[in-house]
């Protein structure tokens, strides 16, 4: 019964889905598939299909609208509206008078794929069939016959305690056919604790000692060195910050948010401002940038979180004015005896973000990738070679000291960049 009603429930959602395969897409004769990469192409920076940006939601658009007047509006929206055309002026006034771009190059029969691509209904979110159990996503489904893991243990620990209760039971018989044949049981010979006989042996206590003092000052020492190393340190952040999103799909520069490196001792917390470059007009991430771990739905959430801090109104397309502060958790964080100059790295020596920050393209998380320890400075300092090219600031010392150490490159530490000086004072 319970596989009939399955398939039965399975194939009554078929035919919804059928309909709405099957449902109109354009009505004007051109391709929604070629006008999907025609918009977002040309118009999805500014344009969204259900929502508001900079410009009105485009779904359906072809039903408020003559197809001649879309060719004039696409083709050159400004001459349109200095003509006077009263539908033109509406909306670039309900639009907070934002100027659409001109779009010459586009014929009208990419106009139609792109009109026929807003013309597809929306799809409706598929019903959830069964309450979502938290950490179960994507796991395989339990089968609803056969003997599980559970039943096969339980079984085995019946057998397991019925052994030891005949054993029990078996002994209690020996013992009493023995007595009903005058048989005397041996009594168990008292024997000398383990405890005394090791403190009587004095080289396995003095052996004892030594072990125990040599682990005892190994742990205190890697207890010690691990002080105020934050290795692998990935906090939660008030609003999440996917820089797989950011630095990896998109291939955002570093240096576009964290400007400051170029130029200042702090790579700096970007300002908000920089972020609404980008998510003024962008309110929703696209459908293959979730996770399993992450939804579409939760990358929203932020971007939503984001609009709140700077006070967006995506509706409206304007600031309301009222902020709120976004308090960030602070991932690296060098003592404050020790000095480290960002640009000096960065512009100067030509260091990738990465030799100190890890693939940070990878990272959903942010995280610590080096342990930042002093040790580690120095390394790299003994390993990485000064770079000359363009750089005429070291061009006399450099040809001084290579003649000392009789090499053709310098490494920062023959440079000075072990002298305890450069970051203590």
């Amino acid at each position: 019964m319970l596989t009939f009603s399955l398939t039965s429930f399975a194939q009554e959602a078929a035919p919804a889905a059928d309909a709405a395969a099957a449902a109109p897409t354009a009505t004007t004769g051109g391709d929604p598939v070629v006008g999907k990469e025609l918009f977002n192409a040309n118009c999805a920076a500014c344009h969204k299909l259900d929502a508001k940006a900079t410009g009105p939601a485009l779904r359906g658009i072809a039903a408020k609208y003559e197809m001649s007047w879309i060719y004039k509006w696409v083709h050159n929206s400004s001459d349109l509206i200095k003509s006077g055309d009263a539908a033109a002026v509406k909306v670039f006034e309900e639009n907070n008078k934002a100027v659409m771009t001109a779009f010459p190059q586009l014929s009208e029969a990419d106009i139609d794929n792109i009109i026929a691509y807003t013309s597809t209904p929306k799809e409706e979110a598929p019903a959830a069939t069964a309450a979502a159990v938290p950490g179960t996503e994507g796991a395989a489904p339990q089968a609803e016959g056969g003997i599980t893991n559970t039943i096969i243990l339980g079984a085995l620990a019946l057998v397991m305690a019925m052994l030891v209760v005949m054993l029990f039971l078996v002994n209690n018989v020996l013992r009493k056919v023995a007595k009903a044949n005058n048989i005397e049981v041996a009594p168990k010979q008292p024997t000398t604790p383990i405890w005394k006989a090791f403190v009587k042996n004095q080289f396995l206590v003095l052996v004892t000692a030594i072990f125990l003092l040599l682990s005892g000052a190994y742990l205190v020492y890697g207890f010690l060195m691990q002080v105020g190393v934050d290795q692998e340190y990935s906090p939660i952040q008030p609003i999440h910050y996917s820089h797989r999103i950011h630095a990896g799909d998109n291939e955002i520069n570093c240096k576009y948010c964290h400007s400051a490196a170029r130029v200042s001792k702090n790579a700096g917390i970007p300002s908000l401002n920089v972020c609404m470059n980008c998510h003024k007009n962008i309110a929703e991430v696209a459908e293959t940038t979730a996770t399993p771990e992450y939804s579409k739905a939760f990358y929203d959430e932020q971007i939503q979180k984001l609009y709140t801090a700077v006070g967006w109104d995506k509706t409206t397309q304007s600031y309301t004015g009222k902020t709120q502060p976004v308090k960030w958790v602070r991932i690296h964080n060098l003592p404050d005896f020790v000095y480290f100059n960002h640009s000096q790295h960065v512009t100067v020596a030509g260091v990738e973000c990465q030799t100190c920050h890890g693939p940070v393209e990878e990272y959903e998380i942010q995280k610590q990738f080096a342990p930042l320890t002093m040790g580690w400075c120095i390394d790299c300092h003994r390993k990485t070679d000064v770079k000359m090219e363009g750089n005429e600031y070291y061009t006399k010392i450099h040809e001084q000291l290579s003649k000392k150490y009789g090499v053709d490159k310098l490494t920062a530490a023959q440079m000075g960049g072990l002298e305890c000086g450069k970051c203590h004072y």
